[in-house]
């Protein structure tokens, strides 16, 4: 029997310790790929800074007419007040977030090709680093690292925003105190997050397939992307009358909001209340799972492309 007392290291802790070993030397290369891709694609992230500037910017013009807003929102019907009072900041969450999502769409696209277009792509083979992992690495910035960019930036904007209300507000002798008892931030700061998971979750099918056109196109991986889509759905309508396909292509690009929230509870579409997300009902959706396995299958495939195609 072994004595733990004496300074020895019992079996099962060896085991312990040497799995921990491997799934940290197995998760390394991953790492250092995803903060490869971040320091070689700053757009991911300058994108949506800049997009958050320029809005900051136009917001503070706006402040001008801020005090005579507020007084004239006593005219209006309480939910009309309370909608007037959150869309600006919904409105800078919503712009900031989409330039995100754009940026990411024109990132998948060019992950692949542009390493094979400079032929760098020789280099990175070279390293010890497999094509499963370079793919998921880069699969890992549209689904993980923009999601969470666009997060902390829109409510690092929020937060910018509701002290320069206050400053304005207070300074006019009109007063903030209606702008905090309106405002839902902190449920806002809750649902943001969430909203960029879900939508990063239904987008990847759409990511997935940009990764694998980006590692199989010679040139133009924009046109390759669209005209099959494109020609599915015309052969459809010319062969059946129908559109089905292209309503689900709608679906996936537009259908997350429908499915994770409840948006008739808010005027203008608007989410600031934690009631109003349906997590269960989105986790339970068809849709996601399929579109999920899609993105599996499309990243198996660009893998594989990846390791098979040389520069262009």
């Amino acid at each position: 029997m072994m004595n733990t007392e004496s300074g020895a290291v019992p079996g099962s802790a060896l085991e312990s310790q040497a799995a921990a070993s491997a799934s940290l030397a197995a998760t390394r290369p991953l790492y250092w790929s995803v903060r490869r891709e971040v320091w070689e694609n700053r757009s991911i992230y300058v994108a949506p800074l800049v997009t958050a500037a320029v809005y900051l910017f136009g917001f503070a013009l706006s402040m001008v007419t801020l005090p005579r807003r507020m007084r004239a929102l006593s005219t209006l019907e309480p939910a009309a007040q309370a909608t007037a009072i959150v869309m600006p900041y919904s409105m800078a969450a919503t712009l900031i977030m989409f330039t995100g999502f754009v940026a990411a769409l024109v990132y998948c696209l060019d992950a692949l090709y542009g390493e094979r277009r400079d032929r760098s792509v020789l280099f990175w083979k070279s390293l010890p680093v497999s094509d499963r992992t370079t793919v998921l690495a880069k699969a890992c910035i549209p689904l993980v690292v923009v999601p969470l960019v666009t997060a902390a930036i829109a409510l690092g904007t929020q937060l910018l925003m509701l002290p320069l209300n206050t400053a304005v507000l207070a300074a006019s002798g009109v007063g903030a105190a209606r702008l905090w008892n309106e405002l839902p931030l902190f449920q806002m700061s809750l649902i943001q997050p969430y909203g960029l998971a879900v939508h990063a979750l239904w987008h990847a099918p759409l990511y997935a397939w940009l990764l694998l056109v980006s590692a199989w196109a010679r040139r133009t991986p924009v046109l390759w992307a669209v005209l099959p889509p494109a020609a599915i759905g015309a052969v459809e309508h010319i062969a059946f009358g129908t559109a089905y396909f292209g309503a689900l292509l709608g679906h996936r690009v537009m259908g997350a909001m429908r499915v994770a929230f409840t948006v008739q509870a808010e005027p203008h579409g608007l989410i600031t209340q934690l009631a109003q997300l349906t997590p269960g009902r989105f986790l339970s959706s068809g849709g996601l799972w399929i579109g999920l396995l899609f993105a599996a299958a499309f990243l198996a495939a660009a893998s594989r492309l990846r390791r098979n195609r040389g520069p262009i």
